[in-house]
């Protein structure tokens, strides 16, 4: 399955998610859920992903976790706050170019709507 594919059934997964449990709840709440809904919706799911730091030519073992990654393809940032910051968007981009993969969302679970909590990112994804 493509990134975009993946991509798409994320999205609606989210929005699904949010209409049901409604903006304000912990993100670990959202990741429970989105991750089976995702699962059951056939993909592979992982969770709080370690991402290891090379920095210099030396692997650090102690980098970041991915909150979610789909398919081995997908990266996905969970955020529960009343708006996202430039500083959120930079983390996804980062993640992104950290475990080579390239297609991101960062899904924040705090705003009214989902639509507006949603950020694309890319690196190096095709169209």
């Amino acid at each position: 399955m493509h990134e975009n594919e993946i991509g798409t059934i994320v999205v609606d997964s989210a929005i699904r998610v949010h209409r049901a449990l409604g903006p304000g709840l912990l993100e670990s709440v959202y990741q429970i859920v989105l991750n089976w809904e995702l699962e059951k919706r056939g993909l592979q799911v992982q969770s709080e992903v370690l991402v290891p730091i090379v920095y210099r030519g030396v692997t650090f073992d102690q980098g970041f976790r991915a909150d979610i990654i789909v398919n081995d393809k997908v990266v996905l940032e969970l955020k529960s706050v009343e708006h996202v910051t430039l500083a959120h968007k930079k983390q996804i981009q980062t993640y992104l170019r950290l475990t080579d993969k390239k297609l991101g969302y960062l899904l924040n679970f705090g705003e009214a709507l989902m639509k507006e909590g949603i950020t694309r990112s890319v690196n190096g994804l095709e169209e």
